[in-house]
Parts: structure tokens; C-alpha cells; sequence
């Protein structure tokens, strides 16, 4: 990991693809945030590797699902309880892909990655949401880092919880009326 951050950018490239596989929860934020305290100008190359690493490192994931995904719910899709999952799936769930590739907290963006890829989720749609949640996430986060320098760290760690939480279930209380609300006025 070491040599991975001595490469600046590119390490941080390498990482973001890394943590599209194995999530490394807040480590890599922190780490955006000290490169672009100490030097702003890769600080901002840093977020644009790390939007790129994660773009790519979801889209396999999500390919991948796509490819072998649709094999399992041919066998799994008579049940009521995948056709109710589907159903939720189809109305809600490109929220809970937004939401996990926005905030820098635990939550499960590669299972709702694999289900979108599953489900069949259209690609550029699903490739809008992840660039979307992750250039304002890893751009927020190099954006503290040049404003806060070397407090940036400890400020992300300090307010990950509960502050990024509360804020999370308010996106998803704000996300989730919104669509509630466009499905009830099309009926």
C-alpha cells in the first residue's frame, strides 16, 4: 500500500480499483484528503484518478454481474420473494447505488452494483450514477484537503459517524419520497 501511495495519482488510481473490489471504508477518503492538503494541484489529479479507478473498478463489477447475473435470476425468478426484490429493485435502486458511492461510510455499494448489474440496469445509466456520486465525493474530499490541510484527515475520521450517516439517511428519506411521489402522481 505504501509504494501505492508514493506513486501519487497513479497510486491512487491503482486504489480506487482496488476498493471497487475490497472496500477499504474511509481509508481512501483520508487518503485524498492528506495528498491534496499537502499538495493541492495532485490533490485535484488525485480526485480525477479516483473517480476514473472507481468508474472502472464498479463497471467490472457491475459487467461481470450483467454476464453471469441474468443466469442466476433466470433460475431464482419465480419466486415471490425475487419478484418482489426485482420490483423494489427496478423502482428504488439506483438510489441505493447513488447513495454508498456518495458518502465515505460502510455500506453495501458492491451488493446493490451486483444487483443493478443482475437486474439488468441499463450501462449508462448506472455508469451516470457512479461518476455522478463519486466526482462529488472524491472532489468534496480533495476540496477539505486544499481548504483544511492537514486537519482534513482528522476532520473526515471525526465526522464520519455520525454526522455522514445522518446525512445519508437523509438523502435516502429525500431520494426515496421523490420517487414515492413521481410513482404516485403518474397513477
Amino acid at each position: 500500500m505504501d509504494a501505492l501511495v508514493a506513486w501519487g495519482p497513479l497510486g491512487i488510481l491503482v486504489l480506487a480499483v482496488l476498493d471497487s473490489a475490497v472496500p477499504l471504508a474511509g481509508v481512501f477518503d483520508v487518503l485524498i484528503a492528506v495528498f491534496a492538503a499537502q499538495r493541492p494541484a495532485i490533490g485535484w489529479w488525485c480526485a480525477v484518478c479516483a473517480v476514473i479507478g472507481s468508474t472502472a473498478g464498479n463497471y467490472a463489477l457491475f459487467h461481470a454481474a450483467r454476464r453471469g447475473g441474468r443466469r442466476y435470476l433466470n433460475d431464482a425468478a419465480g419466486s415471490p420473494r425475487a419478484r418482489k426484490f426485482r420490483a423494489w429493485f427496478e423502482r428504488y435502486g439506483l438510489i441505493t447505488v447513488f447513495i454508498p458511492a456518495l458518502l465515505p461510510i460502510p455500506m453495501p455499494l458492491k451488493l446493490f452494483v451486483i444487483s443493478a448489474g443482475a437486474l439488468g440496469t441499463g450501462t449508462g445509466t448506472f455508469l451516470a450514477v457512479v461518476i455522478l456520486a463519486r466526482t462529488l465525493r472524491y472532489f468534496s474530499i480533495a476540496w477539505l484537503g486544499v481548504n483544511l490541510g492537514k486537519g482534513a484527515g482528522p476532520f473526515l475520521l471525526a465526522h464520519i459517524w455520525p454526522d455522514f450517516v445522518v446525512f445519508a439517511v437523509l438523502l435516502f428519506v429525500t431520494l426515496y419520497g421523490a420517487v414515492w411521489f413521481s410513482g404516485r402522481r403518474r397513477t
